[in-house]
């Protein structure tokens, strides 16, 4: 339940161009910079900052010779003014879209493996029942998605939550895990090699995932065998990329063979006989508590819970 101190603020103080300040604040880092974004004067944004952080009593914003940093509170401001906005943004859409007679939009993101195999089984599933249902499909790393998913810029994530503060906003229904095995190109030359250890993969060369999880944990094992961290380092997350990388080269990937299950299949890859123990954590389906999806979301949603095994949906 809501305390009359926040509705004090919501309902006398709070005014949309604050929220768009906030979110213009977060891109440029300037009040002059984000005054001009947000079609303000320097002088006026200055005077809504000065509005909110005496309605609150804390800073927001750290005033340095080169621009503004905010402070915890105001990174907390500027993430729920982006959900704000958001918001409205959605409903907007959804009454011109209901008006045109379509069916909405629906924003998802991914990581790697749920986007090669529960997001296209859920597309058909969906296209299949609501063909006029506009889907935009980003892959990318849960941190970022995460951070995206509660700022409103996405609807459902299939990912992981890594940050325990963003626990509470948010639902999560966990689907799999990943367990990767070392991918390389027929005919490596450590194909053949029964005694393949650890020690030898130190001064490979690599295909690696930008920082986290799972990059941590293959440092870690360098680490406590007293041995060199690779510094060979291709780093990226587009699959086609890695494709050509491992078949004309001797690099090495940590990877869900089921995501080349094609390519190992052709012989054109191979799996590596050494098993790291490599694993991700559980992903699922990630969104925001307390928050009420649009008609679109809610198929999509549905869809992808049928695709996963999770819940029968009706046509």
């Amino acid at each position: 339940m809501r305390d009359s101190s926040s509705t004090r603020f919501i309902r006398f103080h709070l005014k949309t161009r604050h929220l768009v300040l906030l979110v213009e604040l977060g891109r440029h880092a300037s009040i002059l910079h984000a005054a001009e974004a947000a079609g303000l004067t320097q002088p006026g944004a200055s005077k809504l900052i000065g509005e909110l952080e005496h309605a609150l009593g804390v800073p927001l914003f750290e005033r340095l010779p080169r621009g503004v940093v905010p402070t915890w509170a105001g990174k907390v401001l500027i993430r729920r003014a982006g959900a704000a906005l958001a918001e409205m943004d959605a409903a907007h859409q959804e009454i011109m879209q209901g008006q045109a007679g379509s069916s909405g939009r629906v924003c998802v993101g991914s990581v790697l493996t749920p986007a090669t195999s529960l997001v296209p089984q859920a597309l058909k599933l969906l296209k299949e029942r609501s063909p006029r249902v506009q889907v935009a499909v980003r892959v990318e790393t849960s941190r970022t998605m995460i951070e995206d998913l509660r700022a409103g810029e996405l609807d459902i994530v299939i990912g992981r939550i890594h940050d325990p503060s963003a626990a509470s906003e948010l639902d999560f229904e966990p689907l799999a895990d990943e367990p990767r095995s070392l991918i390389v190109r027929a005919g490596h030359p450590w194909l053949g090699r029964s005694d393949l250890a650890l020690e030898d993969l130190a001064g490979a060369a690599w295909i690696l995932p930008p920082p986290g999880r799972l990059r941590d944990q293959l440092m870690a094992m360098f680490l406590a065998k007293g041995l060199e961290q690779p510094f060979d380092i291709v780093e990226t997350l587009s699959l086609p990329l890695v494709s050509q990388l491992l078949q004309g080269s001797e690099r090495i990937v940590a990877l869900p063979p089921g995501l080349v299950q094609a390519q190992l299949e052709a012989g054109l890859l191979a799996v590596l006989p050494l098993d790291l123990g490599l694993r991700a954590d559980v992903y699922g389906i990630v969104t925001r508590k307390r928050h009420h999806l649009s008609p679109a979301a809610e198929t999509m949603l549905a869809a992808l819970r049928e695709a996963a095994g999770l819940a029968a949906v009706t046509p």
